[in-house]
């Protein structure tokens, strides 16, 4: 389950610290490659209405089209990656769906719906959010929001629990498309200093958060702008991973959401 920055392959060849060592890349960019000993990532086939927060989205723009995950956070509003958003046109919104198929019901809508942050920066990542205005939907045991983080939550870096991410996609390194089956897997979240060793400082800022990626199970193409959830709190929106793959046991990167509270508030009304 990953996503991914294209920086330039300058970037990549300057020392750790500031610069990344191991370069991320955009989903829509990424090419499978053949995975260590062809092992699948861990993740686990969700149950029906597990995650009711989760939406697919299915993009569509000028460069063709791609898949991404969302979180439902309002009746009117989903949350998802600025990378997912841009470049689009259309989106597609599948709500309720664990055979990813098989939604509840799905909505469509133009880019005149979306509000992609403002200062969005595709080589690092940086500000990579974006909020999708909706049909107002129903809620149910299918359908229904996540919570935000309280403003209380800010200082917390969350290091050392273990939160769960969800999507559909890529199950390893060698797949060539999306999974059939809605995906979760429990990661432990890192401090910015653990994976600032792998990605440098100016992709992992303090908007950032990362999960530990050492037992191969990790986000991966096609889990873009889906959910990182802590005891029922969306605290990341799923955003980066190493360029080499999604099984090799780097870090992956969220955006994270307590950083950008007074934004979404600004943008769709919405508060914790």
């Amino acid at each position: 389950m990953k996503v991914f920055v294209v920086l330039v392959s300058a970037l990549a060849s300057v020392s750790a610290g500031i610069l990344p060592q191991v370069v991320p890349v955009p989903p829509k960019n990424r090419i499978s490659r053949p995975s260590i000993e062809g092992r699948v990532t861990n993740g686990q086939n969700a149950v029906e209405n597990q995650f009711p927060y989760q939406v697919g989205l299915s993009f569509s723009g000028s460069e063709g089209s791609w898949w991404c995950g969302g979180s439902i956070i309002d009746n009117s509003w989903v949350l998802t990656a600025a990378h997912c958003t841009s470049g689009a046109s259309t989106v597609t919104i599948y709500y309720g769906a664990t055979v990813r198929t098989s939604p509840k019901f799905t909505h469509t809508v133009s880019s005149s719906n979306w509000i992609q942050h403002a200062n969005y920066l595709s080589l690092t990542l940086r500000n990579d959010i974006s909020l999708i205005k909706t049909p107002s939907v129903t809620f149910s045991v299918a359908v229904n929001k996540i919570s935000l983080p309280a403003i209380a939550s800010s200082y917390s870096t969350y290091a050392g629990q273990t939160a769960v991410a969800s999507g559909w996609g890529l199950t390893s390194d060698t797949s060539t498309s999306v999974a059939r089956d809605l995906q979760f897997a429990h990661l432990t979240v890192i401090t910015n200093s653990v994976c600032q060793a792998t990605y440098g400082s100016l992709v992992v800022t303090s908007k950032v958060i990362c999960v530990d990626g050492s037992n191969r199970t990790s986000i991966c193409s096609g889990d873009s702008g889906g959910p990182l959830a802590l005891d029922g709190t969306l605290i990341g929106v799923t955003s980066f991973g190493a360029e080499d793959g999604c099984e090799i046991g780097f870090p992956a990167g969220f955006t994270r959401v307590t950083s950008y509270l007074d934004w979404i508030k600004t943008n769709s009304g919405i508060s914790a």
